[in-house]
């Protein structure tokens, strides 16, 4: 069943040239969807979705045309085989309607707005609204959320890339591969990383990747907005987009299903396979874009100059308010505590971030998707995300009144999320953290006229008492994530085998430093001992109570002077033994990073 296309309803025994009244409904465009109209009485029509192609599971998106109206003509429009009956229709959601001589879109009015259960039409939900034509010469479009067409996307990426400096370009667009239909897959890449060679992994000077997936889902067209948003400001002249762009390698695919967007499919692509899903069982074949994506994702993973630090799929949520993260879980704590400090720093970046939506789970069901498939089949090291937008809304700070999202706000979320990738890394010591003096003040008034006279009556101001203050020992620099160590997944073997890449070096993809340097036994001597023991953490010197106080920094005192120091304490190890590394991320930055403040480590040396 394909779309409608300039059909005219007139009522029975009708026949002959349509006159003023007799709607005309039309979906036979890019990203439309209405499969069939009938009228069942003067005034109301009934609608059926048309599902996606080769997949009658998927009935939930619509984008439709009418025209042929009288003026200040009301009708009721009912679509009655909606496939998805938990959605947020239930919680607020309305059609957006714009016309011809109104091109920006709006919500209908709520009270105007119903979804309930039909006995008419097998017990199914329906949803129904009501609509005044007010002008007659105008035609009216309704749709789920903005449409953002796969024309649209080719339009605006010719339009930057016609508007750069042909002398210094900002990024390169290149075709990664063709659908199934024959249309573009395009690849973004900014890559103006300064300062650095391309050596091996050995010299731990390889450059960052951040990649961005987008447009799995036809229907997700929030999702190209806030892709939209995240390019703009990367390719702007903005101080965290140039620090972004001169350090870290982006590879963005604003469109993974482009077959699917043309065709105006809710999820499936062309041949009806739901593309968040096949990342396991993709073929050149049946699924050439999934495909191509992960011959990239591995080319990078197995090269001696790059390594991947995120992928980030952009989708959009039907059923849920806000912006939320969904993640991964391990059996490596580790990794897992590293796998959190990203979402929690968005959040504190985002305002319509709704926490209690975000999940973190390794749910067989979601096994074909891409971060699942990336967090199994790349390099420890790789953090892979989905990062979900609502089609409705966020809440505001009182928690009830819900803000329905504009384009404008989907723009917004990238933004947010491009500032968030130098948060993470100025966290994680990868980019240096800017003195106060160098954060630019406030701009104050000028004082361009005379103050006012004030009272002659002077008050005396008492001094303030001297009081003593302890500032936290802990600094921005001590919350440090260790890329490069040999993490605990190595040395417990949690995470999945994977073979070295033919034609690869043993250091690619894997950062497996430890690995290959406990494979050969070399004796210890006395600075190999002190290298083991350097650890006041490590997890034998906390199981035995015995510390090197001598040569702790952190048992000083912020006066200099040190602390009092017992002789038992004072044992040293003088005998080699086996220390875990050091883990990624601590339990006890973790801790800092939720609560914002900690204890003085010095505490759990008295315990």
């Amino acid at each position: 069943m394909g779309n409608v296309s300039r059909v005219i309803i007139r009522p029975p025994g009708v026949s002959g040239k349509a006159k003023r009244g007799q709607i005309c409904f039309d979906a036979a465009f890019e990203t439309g969807n209405l499969g069939k109209a009938n009228l069942i009485g003067d005034f109301e029509y009934d609608l059926f979705l048309r599902p996606d192609t080769c997949n009658p599971r998927y009935r939930f998106w619509f984008n439709f045309t009418v025209d042929n109206v009288k003026q200040d003509q009301k009708v009721i429009f009912n679509l009655v085989n909606i496939s998805k009956s938990r959605n947020l229709f239930n919680s607020g959601l309305t059609p957006l309607v714009k016309s011809s001589s109104r091109p920006k879109w709006q919500r209908l009015p709520k009270k105007h707005v119903f979804y309930y259960r039909s006995p008419h039409h097998q017990n199914h939900y329906v949803l129904s609204f009501v609509f005044c034509f007010d002008k007659e010469d105008d035609v009216y479009q309704f749709a789920l959320a903005p449409p953002y067409s796969y024309s649209r996307l080719q339009s605006y990426l010719n339009v930057i890339e016609n508007r750069q400096n042909q002398a210094e370009k900002k990024f390169t667009k290149s075709v990664l591969t063709k659908s199934l239909q024959n249309r573009n897959v395009d690849l973004i890449t900014i890559d103006h990383v300064t300062g650095k060679l391309k050596t091996n992994r050995i010299d731990r000077s390889f450059i960052r990747v951040i990649v961005i997936l987008c447009r799995s889902h036809a229907n997700a067209s929030p999702a190209s907005f806030m892709c939209q948003g995240f390019l703009e400001f990367l390719l702007s002249s903005h101080n965290i987009a140039k620090i972004l762009r001169e350090n870290f390698v982006f590879k963005i695919v604003p469109m993974v299903n482009p077959d699917g967007v043309f065709l105006g499919n809710n999820r499936c692509n062309l041949i009806g396979q739901d593309m968040n899903r096949v990342w396991q069982v993709a073929t050149e074949f049946s699924h050439p874009e999934i495909y191509a994506i992960k011959n990239m994702l591995r080319e990078i993973d197995n090269s001696d100059s790059y390594q991947i630090d995120f992928v980030v799929d952009l989708h959009a949520h039907t059923s849920l308010h806000g912006c939320f993260i969904y993640g991964n879980t391990y059996e490596d704590v580790y990794r897992y505590e590293r796998h959190l400090v990203f979402p929690r720093l968005f959040a504190g970046n985002a305002p319509d971030y709704a926490a209690n939506n975000m999940i973190f789970n390794a749910d067989e069901k979601k096994s074909g998707c891409a971060r699942r498939f990336c967090c199994e089949r790349l390099s420890d090291t790789v953090n892979a995300y989905t990062l979900e937008i609502s089609m409705g809304g966020h809440y505001l700070k009182d928690g009830k009144t819900v803000a329905a999202y504009t384009e404008e706000g989907y723009y917004r979320c990238g933004r947010n999320l491009a500032r968030t990738f130098l948060q993470y890394y100025r966290f994680i010591n990868v980019l240096p953290v800017p003195l106060p003096t160098e954060v630019r003040q406030k701009k104050r008034r000028p004082r361009t006229h005379q103050s006012r006279s004030r009272s002659k009556t002077r008050y005396e101001v008492k001094p303030r008492p001297k009081t003593t203050r302890c500032y936290a020992p802990i600094s921005y620099t001590n919350l440090s994530i260790c890329y490069d160590s040999g993490g605990s997944s190595d040395e417990g073997g949690f995470s999945p085998t994977r073979t070295v890449a033919p034609g690869s070096s043993h250091f690619s993809g894997y950062r497996n430093y430890r690995r290959v340097a406990s494979s050969t036994t070399i004796p210890s001597t006395s600075s190999q001992q002190h290298q083991q023991t350097h650890d006041q953490f490590a997890l034998l010197r906390i199981k035995s109570g015995r510390f090197d106080l001598a040569h702790d920094p952190l048992l000083h005192d912020y006066c200099g002077k040190t602390k009092s120091q017992s002789p038992e304490k004072q044992t040293r190890f003088e005998v080699p033994v086996n220390v875990p590394p050091k883990p990624y991320l601590s339990i006890i930055d973790l801790n800092q990073l939720t609560r914002g403040s900690l204890k003085m480590k010095s505490a759990s040396f008295e315990d």
